[in-house]
């Protein structure tokens, strides 16, 4: 998803070479493909886009997958691209990287300073690791490795499996088969009383653009050496029904919402501190109906080759 959005992002300058490989082209849990594929070619700015990612069922699932996977990819590639003399490249992590009861907002100084929440445990202290690399590389080795904080994103290319996919997707889905099916109502997993803030993947392509076009200076200046991340989000939030009473105009189900209580509910609150960023220069454009519109839409367009890439 993110990937293929700052494909469309970056196809629109004509200066820039793109030189991409899906998944299946290149195994970055493989170091030797990885240190051939930089070795091949000669990148100057690398966006490090690719992990292993799901929502409370996958990540509660598959817990040796997600840190593994995520461990592999990111000392293999970091490590290749300081090796072949990429000088710039951009990190993507994820908001879960801070503890489970960080202060509301979550500045970028949250990170470390207490518990994360089990549910996504081992995916966090893989992305943890990645923002560590890249900061410890610009330290010892001279290089500008920059990492990106994301809220939770959506949008088109979403994963909308109906058990491995994130809060929107999932949700999304949840509702579109409810009002073909005239169900009476729809259920949606925990209390509903989660705060959640949402970025449009496009959003989210423009900002990973915006920090890695940033001069060393203007990069440094707004981060700590040994803190060297960036948050990236809209600044506001709202509860998981909300979202859900939002959802269900956007996709066009008229019936009832009810919550499984017994289900969990995760993290209560991530509303992540834009404010660096926003000294920086950027801001988000997309707003939550807006973005679920644009989501929904594609989704329609894609529904029958979503069902044959899941069966």
């Amino acid at each position: 998803m993110v990937g293929s959005a700052l494909l469309r992002k970056l196809e629109s300058d004509v200066e820039i070479e793109l030189i991409i490989r899906a998944h299946d082209e290149l195994d970055l849990r493989n170091q030797r493909a990885v240190q051939a594929f930089f070795y091949e070619n000669s990148l100057d700015e690398v966006y490090f886009a690719a992990a292993r990612v799901g929502g409370i069922h996958a990540n509660d699932q598959y817990p040796a997958d997600f840190i593994y996977d995520n461990l592999m990819m990111q000392c293999n590639l970091i490590d290749a691209a300081y090796k072949s003399g990429v000088k710039k490249l951009l990190l993507l992590g994820s908001s879960c990287i801070y503890p489970r009861l960080a202060t509301q907002p979550i500045s970028e100084a949250e990170l470390l300073t207490g518990a994360l929440e089990p549910t996504n445990e081992p995916y966090a202290i893989a992305k943890i690791a990645g923002i560590k690399l890249c900061e410890s590389y610009n330290r010892q080795r001279g290089t500008s490795y920059r990492s990106v904080m994301p809220t939770n994103l959506y949008g088109e290319n979403d994963n909308f499996h109906p058990q491995n996919s994130h809060v929107i997707p999932a949700m999304m889905r949840r509702f579109h088969e409810a009002k073909l099916n005239h169900d009476a109502e729809v259920v949606v997993w925990g209390t509903g009383k989660p705060r959640r803030e949402f970025l449009h993947v496009d959003d989210m392509a423009q900002a990973c653009i915006h920090v890695m076009n940033l001069g060393k200076d203007d990069y440094d200046s707004a981060t700590d050496p040994r803190l060297s991340h960036i948050n990236i989000g809209t600044g506001e939030d709202c509860t998981i029904g909300e979202l859900a009473k939002v959802m269900a105009k956007v996709v066009g189900f008229d019936g009832q919402l009810k919550f499984d209580t017994s289900k969990p509910d995760g993290t209560p609150r991530k509303l992540l501190d834009v404010t660096r960023l926003t000294r920086l220069g950027w801001r988000a454009s997309i707003g939550l109906e807006q973005g679920l519109t644009r989501t929904y839409a594609w989704f329609l367009e894609n529904e029958s080759s979503l069902r044959g890439v899941e069966s």
